[in-house]
């Protein structure tokens, strides 16, 4: 899809903090984070949502899912992770490429899937580095 941020990330022709890559999949820092450690999980094929998403990628999605939950409760220690998925704008969604977002949370965080400020590059580089290094060993 030649209008799609996430395409245009998963294709390299948009900069994105990565953390992990596959054959399926690609897993980055989200841009307006709701808490350090923010990130999405996305499908390299262009899905708008889960509804038309295939089984294969459905599958990698939620496999990486739990692998980067884990890194991140290595990497940053929060109190609990939220793992959302939205689909339809009424539900929520603002990008309409398929993907899973990971939101670290500590106690008395407020709740919300989207931030209000842009992180730097730098802030994102450096937490994407810390949780792909705490990726090494997580099967």
């Amino acid at each position: 899809m030649r209008d799609c941020i996430f395409c245009k990330i998963v294709a390299g022709l948009a900069p994105a903090a990565r953390v992990h890559e596959d054959e399926l999949t690609v897993s980055f820092m989200d841009l307006f984070p709701a808490s350090r450690g923010h990130l999405l999980v996305v499908p390299k094929r262009h899905f708008s949502d889960i509804l038309g998403a295939d089984e294969a990628s459905l599958v990698r999605v939620a496999a990486n899912s739990r692998r980067i939950a884990l890194a991140l409760k290595r990497a940053l220690a929060p109190d609990g992770i939220g793992v959302h998925q939205l689909n339809g704008a009424a539900a929520g969604q603002t990008v309409f490429h398929y993907h899973m977002h990971l939101i670290p949370r500590r106690m008395g965080d407020p709740l919300g899937l989207h931030g209000r400020r842009q992180a730097s590059e730098l802030e994102l580089a450096e937490v994407a580095a810390l949780i792909s290094e705490a990726l090494l060993g997580i099967p």
